[in-house]
C-alpha cells in the first residue's frame, strides 16, 4: 500500500465517520453508523484511531474481525481499540 493511498483512505473514513453523517457512503447504504461506546458522534481522533487499528485487525490473520462474533456488543478489534460500535442507522 502506498503512503497517499493510506492517507486519501484515513481521511475518507475518517472524515466521513466522524462528520454528521457517522458513516462512509457504503456503510450508509447499508444502514450502518460508527459511533462511541456511550452513542455520540466520534471525533476525529476517536475515527483515527480507529482506521489505524484496522491494519492490526488484518495483521493478525484478520482475527481482529472475526472477535465480533465472540462480542455481545458485535465490536471488532479496532472498534474495542477505538471506543466504537457500528450501529443499523
Amino acid at each position: 500500500m502506498s503512503t497517499s493511498t493510506l492517507i486519501i483512505g484515513w481521511l475518507y473514513f475518517s472524515l466521513q465517520e466522524a462528520s454528521s453523517r457517522r458513516a462512509s457512503l457504503g456503510k450508509r447504504v447499508l444502514g450502518l453508523s460508527v459511533v462511541s461506546e456511550e452513542g455520540e458522534q466520534l471525533s476525529f481522533t476517536q475515527a483515527s484511531i480507529r482506521y489505524f487499528s484496522k491494519i492490526l485487525s488484518v495483521l493478525i490473520l484478520f482475527l481482529g474481525y472475526f472477535m465480533m462474533l465472540f462480542s455481545h456488543k458485535k465490536q471488532t478489534l479496532h472498534d474495542k481499540i477505538a471506543k466504537s460500535l457500528v450501529l443499523k442507522s
